[in-house]
């Protein structure tokens, strides 16, 4: 095995492991992660026969998630069972992937992803160890339900441990059980089935059962893929056209995983009361807070320098786009002339006639305005959790080359980043606690919004700053509706007579504590209404890019981008487009 570290989103490509990067400092608890994530992959290399999996998972897709983490927890079982490191290990691995899990913010039993649920209930049948403190109360709505539906059939699992084949029968089992499959039908013979009525579709079946096996850990849990074959990482690394720029690199987007960090919900569209209160608790812990105040220059600078390296391939390209942007606005931008006029700038082309006849009287010109010139772009990026590693270096480094580029044509540029000061509601929620809990409290978490340049600030001074978004612990939860009235108020201000927002974020409002205490479409439904009165009534221009999340529900002027690869090259075209003058 090649064994790496890295401060991205941790995956495992055939025999090529990435285990979570510890703090500089070596906490124990990040060691204990990036160990039991190591051990967690070693031993699916060692127990796990991927075609023998492949044909026994069911087609459905809970059904085949719930069937991935039974397996996983099988072949950790078989290493916690026999040696205690890798036992203390893997619980610290567990105790991560509850952090992130939709079953520690659940409310109900519709809301407990059945994957996480039955991989915990497993775990604690093989190894005897009970599910971590915070995912308790999210498994107690579901573990009766299961227990009545599938309880002999778990017990019947650890006496199958060290049988793949017997275990998935009884995995399969479970499924019938649980109403997950059709009762007394192997996924063989669903397969059978399926060409009876389908007729020439069988090889598409196969097909979709062997990508299940690579795909099998992405249900709310931070599983671990261990795909056979190599990726296709490399291809093209260093031959981008400007094209397959906008389209992301190949291959690089299959290394996140959602399991691994907040997950954000995707809610269906909600209607917005013409008269929706949203209130505040408090604002007395808030705070606008400048870059270079969050952190020593020192660590700024090497957390840029971190920065650099982790997207010196991705620079060349998006530097080429950019230089095509700077091409179109230069293009825009090119001095025209009135000539012959009675005062302005003395014309010396028309000298001569003067000399040749000094009755002549003395010609001026005037330059004519340009349409863009007198313009402010803010970039708005999303600090929150869910954009750890990937998707917020490239929206660092994209944010940082798109402001240089403006720069040079003449257009100010402002980067801001929102977030909260803390998990949970922070010294908000302290407060709101300790005043006994009053109802309707809205919103309930410290919020931080940071200023990475100023608009009127030269891009040297402020090119350290954005490293800061690669500091851990930074990124936390996200309150989007006051940030994007917060950036908007800062550019109403601007002299500027042409205002651009740009958004860049991966997701909906998600902030625990306020939605613990209000509905659950608290802040999306206040987002909604700030986005229609700004669109509507502003003179700001809203634009916005999703990262692997429809943003096109919420802005009129929207893209969204499944990969974050393609971000640099869409936020370039977004701008363009909008400073083309025939768009």
């Amino acid at each position: 095995m090649e064994l790496g570290f890295s401060a991205e989103t941790p995956s495992a490509q055939g025999k090529t492991i990435k285990v979570p990067m510890p703090g500089r400092t070596l906490p124990q608890r990040e060691v204990a992660e990036a160990r039991g994530y190591a051990d967690a992959a070693a031993l699916k290399l060692r127990h796990h026969d991927a075609g023998l999996h492949s044909r026994n998972t069911p087609l459905d897709e809970v059904a085949r998630a719930v069937f991935n983490a039974a397996e996983q927890a099988r072949v950790e079982a078989l290493g916690a069972r026999s040696m205690e490191g890798i036992r203390a290990n893997l619980s610290r691995l567990t105790e991560m992937r509850m952090r992130t899990d939709p079953i520690t913010r659940a409310r109900n039993k519709a809301e407990v992803p059945l994957s996480t649920a039955v991989a915990l209930m497993v775990r604690e049948r093989l190894t005897g160890d009970a599910p971590p403190e915070a995912a308790r109360q999210g498994l107690k709505l579901v573990s009766d339900w299961i227990e009545e539906k599938a309880g002999a059939d778990l017990d019947a699992l650890g006496l199958a441990l060290d049988d793949q084949a017997a275990f998935a029968a009884l995995a399969n089992k479970v499924l019938q059980d649980l109403d997950l499959v059709e009762a007394d039908l192997r996924p063989d013979e669903e397969l059978e089935q399926g060409d009876e009525s389908e007729g020439e579709d069988q090889d598409e079946g196969d097909g979709g059962d062997e990508e299940s096996e690579d795909e099998g850990g992405g249900e709310g849990e931070a599983d671990i893929r261990v795909e056979q074959g190599d990726t296709s990482d490399e291809e093209g690394e260093g031959d981008f056209t400007d094209q397959e720029m906008a389209e992301g690199q190949e291959g690089l987007g299959e290394e996140g995983e959602e399991g691994m960090l907040p997950v954000r919900p995707n809610r269906p569209l909600s209607d917005l009361p013409p008269q929706f209160d949203y209130r505040v608790f408090t604002t007395r812990f808030d705070e606008v807070i400048e870059a270079t105040e969050l952190c020593d220059p020192e660590e700024l600078g090497r957390l840029r320098m971190y920065l650099d390296q982790q997207l010196t391939h991705l620079q060349g390209a998006v530097t080429k786009l950019a230089n095509r942007l700077q091409r179109r606005l230069m293009a825009q931008q090119s001095r025209s002339w009135d000539f012959d006029q009675e005062e302005g700038l003395l014309d010396a082309a028309r000298l001569a006639r003067v000399i040749v006849n000094p009755a002549q009287s003395l010609s001026y010109k005037v330059e004519r305005d340009t349409e863009f010139r007198d313009t402010v772009v803010t970039l708005l990026i999303d600090n929150s959790g869910s954009m750890r590693g990937r998707p917020i270096s490239i929206a660092a480094i994209s944010a940082d080359i798109l402001a240089r580029t403006l720069e040079r044509c003449g257009v100010k540029t402002e980067i801001l980043g929102f977030t909260t000061r803390a998990w949970k509601g922070g010294q908000s929620r302290e407060r709101w606690l300790s005043d006994g809990r009053p109802p309707h409290p809205g919103r309930l978490n410290d919020l931080r919004h940071i200023v990475y340049k100023q608009a009127d600030e030269p891009w040297r001074r402020a090119r350290k700053n954005l490293g800061l978004m690669m500091r851990e612990g930074l990124l936390k939860e996200n309150i989007d509706g006051e940030a994007l009235l917060w950036a908007h108020s800062r550019l109403i201000a601007r002299s500027e007579e042409r205002r651009i927002l740009m958004v860049i974020s991966d997701g909906a409002p998600v902030d625990d504590s306020t939605l613990s205490v209000n509905s659950g479409t608290y802040l999306e439904r206040h987002l909604r209404q700030v986005i229609g009165w700004i669109e509507s009534r502003s003179p700001v221009e809203l634009v916005a890019i999703g990262i692997g999340h429809d943003v096109t529900r919420y802005y009129e002027r929207a893209v969204t981008i499944m990969d974050a690869e393609q971000l640099g090259g869409t936020m370039i075209e977004q701008l363009a487009a909008l400073f083309d003058t025939n768009a």
